[in-house]
């Protein structure tokens, strides 16, 4: 069970060591969806407890436009490994910022412990009591530093920064803005929140989904309770 994410004074959901998620901007909300579901009627909200009924079954029986009516934005920085995977999520709008037009900062993702290869599951990773932890971070921070020394001089030789930054790994932070509806949002979450996502980008799905439950509290109880059901 990952602990769930706090949201600092400035509205920032601190993330692994240098990043976060922060909500921008939120169109619409539970009762949005209920009343782009009843206008195929003709109707509008029928009362709290007939309202959440809808939802869930709304979820349950794959109906699911009517959560596209509900738009979240995002501020989110991460390590670009973690960006890449996110960015498979292709129904949704992006925009990073560019090594292209901006010198970038010397932020570099560190883990807390390396983990070892999966044996079962080859793209995954397992805890790995038996690594020397030390030894793996040390070659890890000299090889951060050096790309950093390396990306530093190719700029004051002159390169280019679109060519300088290509010295960099993809431990670096990047941020950008997501604008993404509730439906592919949920979408995201059950894939992002599974066990076999991995670790860095399910602590974001954490905490994002903690300000999902709070904008679209009887959504988010519908989908758990779906997602109970599947998984029992």
């Amino acid at each position: 069970m990952i602990e769930a994410a706090k949201k600092s004074e400035k509205g920032l959901y601190p993330v692994l060591d240098k990043g976060f998620v922060k909500l921008v901007d939120f169109m619409g909300g539970d009762q949005r969806a209920v009343q782009s579901a009843r206008v195929t009627f003709g109707s509008e909200s029928k009362g709290e407890e007939k309202d959440k009924r809808l939802i869930e079954y709304l979820l349950a029986h794959d109906h699911h436009t009517p959560f596209e009516h509900c738009v979240f934005q995002f501020h989110i920085k991460c390590p670009i490994f973690v960006a890449r995977q996110w960015m498979r999520h292709r129904m949704a709008s992006y925009n990073e910022v560019s090594a292209r037009y901006t010198e970038v900062a010397e932020e570099f993702y560190t883990p807390k412990a390396f983990r070892a290869q999966d044996r079962i599951n080859r793209q995954g990773s397992t805890a790995g009591p038996e690594l020397n932890q030390q030894k793996m971070l040390a070659i890890y921070e000299a090889s951060v530093k050096a790309s950093y020394q390396a990306y530093k001089k190719l700029l004051e030789a002159g390169a280019a920064r679109e060519m300088a930054r290509m010295s960099l790994p993809v431990s670096q932070y990047t941020q950008f803005y997501w604008s993404v509806n509730a439906r592919s949002l949920l979408n995201f979450l059950s894939l992002r929140m599974d066990s076999h996502a991995q670790s860095e980008i399910r602590d974001y799905a954490n905490a994002i989904s903690e300000i999902f439950r709070d904008k679209m509290p009887w959504t988010w109880e519908a989908f758990l309770k779906l997602h109970a059901k599947s998984t029992s």
